[in-house]
């Protein structure tokens, strides 16, 4: 349990310092960050399967560069479902970039978090 919530809490502070960097990818707080993390959790486990189930012919067809553009969509996605508790990103390309910086950022984040527990 205190790995999820560590983990969670890692998201949230990964999505706050990705708002800082990209343009368009907007959090008006932490409540605004923590709701998002929860809601881009839950996309990533039930929609982004789907999309790469049914993408995997464009996936392969350009080596696996597609992946990115499924985690652009699903990350847009989230933001339109969280728009009205403060996430929001204002179009593809913040999308774009924001899902790449994100999983930079959670990647370090994550490998913080499993050397403190």
């Amino acid at each position: 349990m205190k790995h999820f919530l560590l983990t969670w809490l890692g998201t949230a502070v990964a999505l706050l310092i990705t708002a800082k960097i990209v343009p368009g990818f907007i959090l008006t707080g932490f409540s605004a960050a923590l709701i998002a993390a929860v809601i881009i959790g839950l996309v990533n486990a039930i929609v982004r399967p789907v999309l790469g189930i049914l993408a995997f012919p464009i996936t392969l067809i350009t080596l696996g560069l597609f992946t990115f553009v499924i985690n652009a969509l699903t990350l847009w996605f989230a933001s339109s479902l969280t728009a009205s508790y403060g996430f929001q990103i204002r179009g593809f390309i913040p999308a774009f970039l924001g899902s790449i910086v994100l999983s930079i950022v959670s990647g370090i984040i994550n490998q913080i978090v499993n050397v403190v527990d």
